[in-house]
């Protein structure tokens, strides 16, 4: 993960179970702008192999995670 990538959305998924982290972020995508870049903050184990299998299906790029202390915070930047 290239730490000088700057989210412009962050959505806080902390606490929500498979999928509701997903639809989420499929939401949250919708509002943004090509090259926008979003985080999401999880600590359901599921989100770190749907997030990355969704943005690669939906065309998008998964730009890596970050683990936190408690929860992992993933980043995509808008197709």
């Amino acid at each position: 993960m290239d730490e000088s990538v700057a989210p412009d959305e962050t959505l806080d998924c902390r606490g929500l179970s498979c999928p509701m982290p997903l639809l989420k972020t499929k939401k949250a995508i919708a509002k943004l702008q090509s090259g926008q870049v979003l985080e999401i903050m999880s600590n359901d184990p599921g989100t770190g192999n749907d997030l990355p299998a969704f943005t690669v299906k939906a065309g998008h790029e998964f730009l890596g995670s970050k683990q936190q202390e408690g929860y992992t915070s993933f980043y995509i930047r808008v197709k």
